[in-house]
């Protein structure tokens, strides 16, 4: 095999909770996370040279070793020790900077192309192992589905698919750091508290209507301090039919859940339109076929 091409898939949050801050500057985390179908093309080609190559349809998208899905690629030939290089032609469709994960799934997508590529025979624990090295959410993005997620992100429970849902995502003309919002961020000043154990069981019972009324994120309130555009993006959701409105991540990406695609699609055209923005998308909920209750701790 010396080409393979496979879809590297965003994520939204259906709760984020911060229950407190490390000695080491990471927060532990709480949360349930959720892969949808908006994704990057991530093709990988074989190389006789050793060196690493990435391609973007972005132009100013990072190529060299800032890239990380460049960093996923010397991470991999590191620890397998390959001689090949690579050559990644990334196809971004998923907003950058936009609480998406869409860096980490390319990283993801990465490290699991290569496995495949080279045979390298690794499992998918192992490579969630690695993953961790290059960010928190690289695991959840090797995972993927409707999963419980603590520590810095980076230990796992998989639970029961969410029924098939129609979102819409609109990212405003702005690109958050997630790192900003972290360190703006109080852990004592949080007034409310996602009910995740709540919304874990409602998931297990399927339970949509308790689930969308129970979203919390408590990185709302920092970013929308910031930028009070997503706090009108939100209401707008609302207004315009959606079942339920959040931030995803630290932002600024809001999504909002519809009844229909139909649904989906008015409201998306509603804000290129009114809104003149241009980075709105319908997409759906993916899942694989994974077994509940299964951990994937990497530590």
């Amino acid at each position: 095999m010396d080409t393979i091409r496979l879809r590297a898939k965003a994520k939204i949050n259906l709760t984020l909770d911060v229950v407190g801050k490390r000695e080491d500057g990471y927060h532990n985390l709480r949360m349930i996370m959720q892969t949808i179908n908006l994704h990057d093309t991530i093709q990988i080609t074989k190389t006789k040279s050793p060196k690493i190559q990435v391609k973007s349809n972005i132009s100013w998208l990072p190529t060299d070793e800032k890239n990380i899905a460049y960093k996923a690629a010397q991470l991999f030939i590191e620890e397998t020790g390959i001689k090949n290089g690579v050559y990644i032609d990334i196809l971004k469709r998923i907003p950058v900077a936009a609480g998406l994960a869409g860096g980490s799934s390319n990283a993801a997508t990465v490290l699991v192309g290569l496995n495949k590529m080279f045979k390298t025979g690794y499992t998918k624990r192992q490579l969630m192992e690695m993953g961790v090295k290059l960010g928190a959410d690289v695991p959840f993005c090797i995972l993927r589905g409707t999963v419980l997620a603590e520590g810095i992100g980076e230990v796992l429970t998989v639970l029961k698919p969410l029924p098939y849902t129609h979102i819409l995502l609109v990212k405003p003309n702005i690109s958050v750091s997630t790192q900003h919002i972290y360190q703006s961020l109080s852990v004592p000043d949080i007034r409310v508290h996602p009910q995740t154990n709540k919304v874990v069981k409602a998931i297990g019972r399927s339970d949509t209507k308790y689930i969308f009324s129970h979203m919390e994120n408590v990185l709302q309130e920092v970013t929308i301090a910031q930028y009070p555009q997503i706090e009108k993006i939100k209401k707008t959701m609302i207004e315009q039919g959606a079942v339920a409105s959040m931030m995803s991540g630290s932002g600024p990406t809001v999504f909002g859940i519809f009844n229909t695609k139909e649904d989906c699609i008015r409201v998306a055209s509603y804000f290129r339109e009114v809104y003149r923005l241009r980075e709105v998308y319908v997409t759906s909920t993916y899942y694989p076929d994974l077994k509940k209750g299964r951990k994937y701790g990497t530590r």
